[in-house]
């Protein structure tokens, strides 16, 4: 039981530190060679995804982060989890995702969000994104574009 409250506890952890701007302990919930993964990033490596929750957290002056349903059993837990924030065409988002963590001691190793694309889009990119967002052009314009920003902002670019 008491590892499967330190697995709960990283979980939890990396979401107090997405609600209070804290791209570094969220980085610190992640194991070396941790994956992540959602419909716009594939990143390996604790640096990489901690790059991104920083670059996510520097461009959203106005996100708002609610979680609900964490759970764990000791190896994997889940989490949901809606943010609220204005995206760079000006546009509002509300991203509604389901979260899914392969744990190992006290760390996340597999991090796995889920969310509508087609939704995002419409509301991110506007127009496009309501005409195309369900295509491969776009999901893969956006995936460039966002790969591009987190290469520059590691240095890497």
């Amino acid at each position: 039981m008491a590892r499967e409250m330190r697995d709960r506890t990283v979980v939890h952890r990396l979401y107090d530190a997405f609600r209070a701007g804290d791209g570094q302990a969220m980085e610190d919930c992640y194991a070396p060679g941790a994956t992540f993964r959602d419909p716009v990033f594939e990143l390996h490596g604790s640096r990489r995804i901690g790059a991104m929750w920083k670059m996510l957290l520097a461009g959203g002056s106005d996100l708002e982060v609610e979680v609900t349903d964490i759970t764990s059993d000791g190896s994997t837990g889940s989490a949901h989890w809606e943010a609220r924030y204005t995206f760079a065409t000006g546009r509002p988002v509300h991203n509604v995702i389901d979260a899914a963590f392969r744990l190992e001691d006290d760390l996340i190793v597999e991090h796995v969000d889920r969310f509508g694309f087609w939704r995002w889009s419409r509301q991110a990119l506007g127009p496009t994104g309501v005409l195309l967002g369900w295509s491969p052009v776009v999901r893969n314009r956006v995936r460039r574009q966002a790969g591009r920003s987190l290469d520059r902002s590691l240095g890497d670019g």
